[in-house]
């Protein structure tokens, strides 16, 4: 397994929408383990495929504890919504940022999981903004769209600034998560 390279806001691969993911494979499965790899040392909850650039409809997710559910969603779509939660999310495209944002209480999806076999799940707090949140990145966005353009500009300038200092010091921005 290896661990990728998490792509930062404001990067323009980040707003790419997602193509549809045609088969699944061996080399699919491998990437989706890398995911995992990523994302668990990354110390996130979930990690969309976009976040690593690559483009097709793949998401990882974990929300528990002890990090021993792991799910993984392909061709996720969610096929019913209900209520209304405002949480605090942060993003391992956006480190070290978090915010409040409104999301749907409870939601179903469907999908496929890591074997290609169809799956639906209905999930509520915790589980259910996680996966809007990465479907979200598979569709191009980022929760930052959800804030103000005056909050979302200062975030922007944060991280340049954190980037181009880590480029001055000749430090990766992806060691430092």
């Amino acid at each position: 397994m290896a661990k990728l390279d998490i792509l930062r806001f404001p990067d323009t691969r980040l707003r790419i929408r997602a193509f549809e993911v045609t088969a699944v494979n061996d080399v699919l499965r491998l990437f989706i383990d890398d995911l995992f790899e990523t994302m668990y040392h990354a110390g996130g909850i979930g990690l969309a495929a976009t976040q690593v650039d690559f483009h097709k409809r793949l998401m990882v997710i974990d929300v528990s504890e002890s990090k021993t559910e792991p799910l993984c969603f392909i061709n996720p779509v969610i096929t019913h919504k209900e209520g209304v939660e405002i949480m605090q999310e942060g993003c391992l495209s956006v480190p070290g940022f978090y915010e409040d944002v409104e999301r749907a209480q409870a939601i179903t999806v469907k999908a496929l999981d890591k074997n290609g076999e169809a799956f639906e799940l209905t999930a509520d707090d915790l589980l259910a903004v996680c996966i809007q949140h990465e479907i979200d990145h598979l569709d191009g966005k980022l929760f930052v769209d959800y804030l103000s353009p005056l909050k979302r500009g200062r975030i922007r300038r944060k991280l340049e600034r954190m980037g181009k200092d880590l480029v001055n010091q000749n430090i990766r921005p992806e060691s430092t998560l």
